[in-house]
């Protein structure tokens, strides 16, 4: 059976809005799809840093470089006054 919406529990204005997202040949379906993309490739980027972090909080604890690479923390600051 055909995915769609029935007119006895929508309106005609929902029916038509309905009707204009899913034709090619209308803008209300371009923008739907426009929207679309950009939602799913920020999505994808958002996993991808998240992946990119993981990725690097792994090869620290690996390599044991769990601590600030900070030249503060190897000396006393006060050395430079």
């Amino acid at each position: 059976m055909a995915k769609g919406v029935s007119s006895k529990t929508h309106t005609q204005k929902q029916l038509d809005d309905y009707a204009n997202q899913n034709n090619p040949n209308n803008k209300a379906y371009r923008a739907r799809i426009a929207n679309s993309e950009k939602t799913n490739q920020a999505r994808n980027n958002k996993k991808a840093s998240l992946k990119a972090a993981k990725r690097q909080a792994h090869f620290e604890e690996k390599t044991g470089v769990l601590y600030p690479l900070d030249w503060m923390c190897y000396s006393n600051p006060y050395d430079f006054d």
